[in-house]
Parts: C-alpha cells; sequence; structure tokens
C-alpha cells in the first residue's frame, strides 16, 4: 500500500509555481494577483480564506482579501463582482461559499468573469472541461488528477466509481476521469445517495473516488484487493480523548480499508492540501492566458 501524500505532493506544486513566478520578477513581467471575496465571518471559510491567501505570500503571487460585511445586499454583491471582473490588475478570484441565504450563489457565479473563474465553477469552463478544451478545472477534482499522475496511477481503461453528485467534486470527477489521455480514459459509474446497492459498484471498482462527507462510510467489504482509494471526505467527529474534543475524519475507514489497497489518501493530508495547489496553478493559468490575450 502506498500513500497518496497530498501534502509533499502540494508543496512540490508550490515550489514549481514560485520558481516560474520568481522567472516572471527577473523577466520584469507582472507576477499573478489573486483575490478571495468572503462574506460574513464563517470560522471555517476564513480559515481557508487565510491559509489560500499565506499559500499566494509563500510563492510570489499578489493577493487581496475583500472581506463583506453579512448584511450586504445580493445588488451591492454584484456591484462588487463587476468591479473586480473589470479591474486589469487582477488575473482570478474566488467567492468563497457558503454565501448567507439571503444571496442566491448561482446568480453570483454566474456573475464571474469566465476568464477569471479560478475556481471553475462558471457554466463556460464546466463546458469547456467536458469538451476537453483548455480551462480552469475546478481545484479538487483537478488536484486528483495531479495526485493520480505523479504517482503513476494507471486509469486507462480501469473502473473508477465516483460516490457523490455534487457539482464541485462528484460530477466534474466523472467527466475528468472519462475524458481521453492520462490520467482519465477511465469507465466511470457516478453513484450517490439514491444509487441501490452501492457496493455491487465499489467492489468491481478500480479505483473510487468518495465525497459524500460521510464518515468512515466506505467499509472494507465493499473495496476489492489493489484498489485505488481517493478520499475527498473531511468531518469534525466529536473526541473527548484528543485534545482539540475532536478528530478529522474522512468517508474511508481508513485502517481497514488501507490493508486492501494499492493506493490510498489519509485525511487529513490527502486530497485537502491539493486544492489550494490547484487554486494556485489556475491563477497562474489565468496570469498567461491574459498575457497572451493582450499580446
Amino acid at each position: 500500500m502506498q500513500l497518496l501524500d497530498g501534502k509533499k505532493t502540494s508543496e512540490d506544486i508550490k515550489q514549481e509555481i514560485a520558481a516560474e513566478v520568481q522567472q516572471m520578477k527577473n523577466n520584469g513581467e507582472k507576477v499573478p494577483h489573486l483575490a478571495a471575496v468572503i462574506v460574513g465571518t464563517n470560522g471555517a471559510s476564513l480559515t481557508y480564506v487565510g491559509s489560500k491567501v499565506r499559500s499566494c505570500e509563500q510563492i510570489g503571487f499578489e493577493s487581496t482579501l475583500v472581506s463583506l460585511p453579512e448584511t450586504i445586499t445580493e445588488v451591492e454583491l454584484l456591484a462588487k463582482i463587476k468591479e473586480l471582473n473589470e479591474d486589469d490588475n487582477l488575473d482570478g478570484y474566488i467567492v468563497q461559499l457558503p454565501l448567507p441565504k439571503h444571496i442566491d450563489e448561482q446568480k453570483i457565479l454566474m456573475a464571474i468573469d469566465p476568464d477569471k473563474d479560478v475556481d471553475g465553477f462558471h457554466p463556460a469552463n464546466f463546458g469547456k472541461m467536458a469538451l476537453e478544451m483548455e480551462t480552469f478545472l475546478p481545484a479538487t477534482p483537478f488536484g486528483i488528477m495531479q495526485l493520480l499522475e505523479r504517482y503513476k496511477v494507471e486509469t486507462a481503461g480501469k473502473h473508477t466509481v465516483v460516490i457523490g453528485r455534487s457539482h464541485i467534486v462528484g460530477r466534474p470527477m466523472s467527466i475528468l476521469m472519462s475524458r481521453k489521455g492520462y490520467p482519465g480514459d477511465s469507465t466511470v459509474t457516478l453513484t450517490h445517495s439514491r444509487t441501490k446497492n452501492i457496493e455491487e459498484f465499489t467492489r468491481n471498482a478500480d479505483i473510487i473516488i468518495t465525497a459524500l462527507g460521510v464518515p468512515n462510510y466506505l467499509k472494507a467489504d465493499m473495496v476489492k484487493d489493489g484498489v485505488v482509494v481517493i478520499d475527498v471526505g473531511i468531518t469534525r467527529v466529536e473526541d473527548a480523548s484528543h485534545p482539540k474534543g475532536y478528530v478529522i475524519t474522512g468517508d474511508v475507514d481508513f485502517d481497514e480499508v488501507s490493508k486492501k489497497s494499492s493506493f490510498i489518501t489519509p485525511v487529513p493530508g490527502g486530497v485537502g492540501p491539493m486544492t489550494i495547489a490547484m487554486l494556485l496553478k489556475n491563477t497562474l493559468l489565468a496570469r498567461k492566458l491574459r498575457c497572451a490575450k493582450n499580446n
């Protein structure tokens, strides 16, 4: 069994990006500039955004944090989005989800300029991904593809089972794994909460990607020997014996499933760190595409 170490891989990718940014500086070119929009004071969102800003500083990007009050109206937020779309100094930005209930998330995501949508959520970019055109891939699926590639996990002709159909992970993952080329060329089954007898699919899977958010859902009797397991789940589970009072748990019963796996991601330290690294990779691509457009 080999661990797919997202922590180490993400650091490798950050170093590669940092070297490229240094080269840009040496050539007198503008470095990539990423902005993050956060509405309100959601604890988890503040943590995520904080780590994104720190990562930008680490690799030499410019970064801007746009903090807006929870009481902001949808009209005011759309005006801010328009401002960011028109800001020529900005290469890409993200709007941290979830947004307050009085704001239509879909409307906000639709308003983002697809050329600055480094989260890869805009329908224009989602469509390009499905059509195998160059675009920004959603960060978490992109991170999983990088892990598979860098650990040389064979995907062609393999049966991949994706558990979960969210627009952020499950659905894009099913598209990416079935695309031509490596990593891809898989036969994909997309399963979800309404799938009956899910273990019939998972037991036949060569690769399982689970993004359910149900702690320890995938058990050893649901997988075959030699399976590749990617665990996207991340849930806080109360644990009085732990100093923090909780532990971070994935969708996979790691201790048991790892005994049957050829490759497996840990939680934490697997897919999570890759997500931020891919956001930075998308921002670098946005900078390059803007340069090409302006020349």
